[in-house]
């Protein structure tokens, strides 16, 4: 079975950080593009970051460039969000998932494998 474990999620307050894991079995996990996409209470889904197979391109919503990293180690399965300077806004629920068709999209049924979420809260 395949299968995108997330976990990290939790309680923060603004200002700080929070690093998301996802660990993927049951599919080439090396071969295999990953995104991190979220969806805050009463919002649509919200594309924030991709990174190709290799680990060499990632690219970035505005909304978190400059805050957020993505990054994977192949040897582990695992792809990897490091946070920071977390807003408020950035509360919802977090979902990796892989192999985007097309580039960038929110629709979990374009991905090839799509996670269960890990809930991030950001509040005082």
């Amino acid at each position: 079975d395949v299968q995108l474990q997330a976990s990290g999620g939790g309680l923060v307050q603004p200002g700080g950080s929070l690093r998301l894991s996802c660990a993927a079995s049951g599919f080439t996990f090396g071969v295999s593009d990953m995104a991190w996409v979220r969806q805050a209470p009463g919002e649509t889904p919200e594309w924030i970051a991709g990174i190709d197979s290799s680990g060499r391109r990632t690219d970035y919503a505005d909304s978190v460039k400059g805050r957020f990293t993505i990054s994977r180690d192949n040897a582990k399965n695992t792809v990897y969000l490091q946070m920071n300077s977390l807003k408020p806004e950035d509360t919802a629920v977090y979902y990796c998932a892989a192999d985007p068709n097309p580039y960038r999209t929110t629709m979990s049924d374009e991905y090839d494998y799509w996670g269960q979420g890990a809930l991030v809260t950001v509040s005082s």
